[in-house]
């Protein structure tokens, strides 16, 4: 559910003390990682070393989860991808070096001694000024009337608390006023120091061109790996559809042709029942070779666009969807393929299991993105997790750097949006 800017400002100081107060604890395990990188020139300090970086690793873990979720500001791990652990001396003594020459380990640990004094200044700023400011409230009604009576002396900014504090007017008018103007400029600046601390966070937390240049090629890698486990599967499945279905057919048909030109002067009634048998059969393997070209690439797909692929697709789908298209233009013939399947597993999906009675799908092109939105009234509930349906299409999208993101709250609706990253051509046309 997306914050009002009334609701984002209410809780902006109160997030902003919540990641200050995440530095003690991150200090802890600064300290402790400092002690065990002074115990390095020992091997027992190349022992601790990976569990003492993996804990610091764990605590900022923590600190870009807020920071994602609070600031605005989107923080991505940093650490180089991890060699798989040898056993032995020789493995420990390889992930220890490999850790040790991570950039983000240190950066890690800069951020630990830096952020407590950076914190105060931006995040956690707001929520100080409004704390002040009851203070303030505090000193007018009750606490600096006590603090004279027992013969103390305090300072409120420029106001002195003390024995004849309760007795002036004007210095309790001067403190409601300025405790007033803590809290109101506390409120106020909330969401503006929330994301000056997220670009903190980003510069020291965030990846480094080095972790970024090496996530990306093992983005790519995995990409290239589904992509060729998708491809060999879709083969698999082309050739399992051909052998059980239009190869059987064709078989018997031959077999039918062979036994007809036996029976042709013997018994040609029998053979004209055959015949016919043999023209019904090839009628159905014409088909089912018909429904498998449709299912490797539609010929909608090919000739109109993805646009018109879907609008065919929900025709002929049991919830008729509603469909919006707003695309100026044709993605790559790959992206089309991909969003095309994607949004035939959801629609999928949706007739199987969700029990809705009304489908709306949107597909439009902004900023650089094929954007597809398919909707369900249905019971909701859904998870990533529950089947492999939504990992095959991000898998699938992901090969393109498509995103998929997933909204079904018990009741529903259930929300299912596709992202591809393309370029559009000019909308290709064909006589009617």
């Amino acid at each position: 559910m997306r914050e009002t800017r009334l609701q984002r400002h209410a809780r902006a100081p109160w997030r902003g003390l919540a990641l200050y107060l995440l530095s003690v604890p991150a200090t802890l395990v600064g300290l402790w990682f400092i002690t065990v990188v002074s115990m390095i020139t020992s091997f027992v300090g190349v022992l601790l070393f990976p569990s003492a970086a993996m804990l610091l690793r764990t605590q900022l873990d923590a600190y870009r989860s807020r920071i994602n979720k609070w600031t605005g500001v989107r923080v991505q791990r940093p650490y180089l991808p991890e060699q798989e652990t040898e056993p032995g001396v020789l493995g420990m003594i390889k992930r220890f070096v490999g850790l040790a020459s991570d950039p983000a380990t240190w950066r890690d640990y800069l951020w630990v001694v830096a952020d407590p004094i950076v914190a105060l200044f931006t995040a956690a700023l707001p929520g100080m000024l409004i704390l002040y400011g009851v203070w303030g409230y505090a000193l007018a009604t009750f606490a600096g009337g006590l603090i004279g009576h027992y013969g103390g002396s305090d300072w409120y900014t420029w106001i002195h608390v003390d024995s004849g504090y309760d007795r002036s007017a004007e210095r309790i008018v001067s403190t409601v006023v300025v405790a007033t103007v803590c809290i109101v400029v506390g409120y106020l600046i909330g969401p503006k120091m929330l994301t000056v601390y997220g670009h903190w966070g980003r510069l020291l937390l965030g990846p480094t061109r080095k972790s970024e240049l090496a996530l990306r090629v093992r983005h790519l890698q995995e990409s290239r790996s589904e992509a060729v486990d998708a491809s060999a599967a879709e083969l698999r499945r082309i050739e399992r559809d051909l052998h059980d279905g239009a190869q059987a057919r064709l078989v018997a048909m031959g077999m039918s042709l062979g036994a007809i030109e036996h029976l042709l002067d013997r018994d040609p009634e029998k053979a004209r029942i055959l015949l016919a048998e043999t023209r019904a059969s090839s009628a159905k393997a014409l088909s089912e070779l018909r429904d498998l070209v449709r299912g490797i690439h539609p010929p909608v797909l090919a000739d109109r666009g993805v646009g018109d692929a879907v609008k065919a697709l929900a025709l002929d789908h049991p919830l008729r969807p509603e469909v919006n298209v707003e695309l100026p233009g044709r993605p790559e013939p790959p992206v089309e393929s991909a969003a095309y399947f994607a949004v035939s597993e959801i629609l999928t999906n949706a007739a199987k299991h969700s029990g809705a009675s009304r489908v709306w799908i949107d597909v439009r092109y902004e900023r650089g993105m094929l954007r597809i939105t398919v909707t369900d009234d249905g019971r909701g509930g859904a998870r990533m997790e529950d089947g492999t349906g939504l990992r095959g299409i991000e898998r699938r999208i992901g090969t393109f750097d498509g995103v998929l993101a997933l909204s079904s709250p018990v009741g529903g609706p259930t929300i299912v949006t596709l992202e591809l990253p393309c370029a559009l051509s000019s909308p290709k046309t064909s006589p009617s």
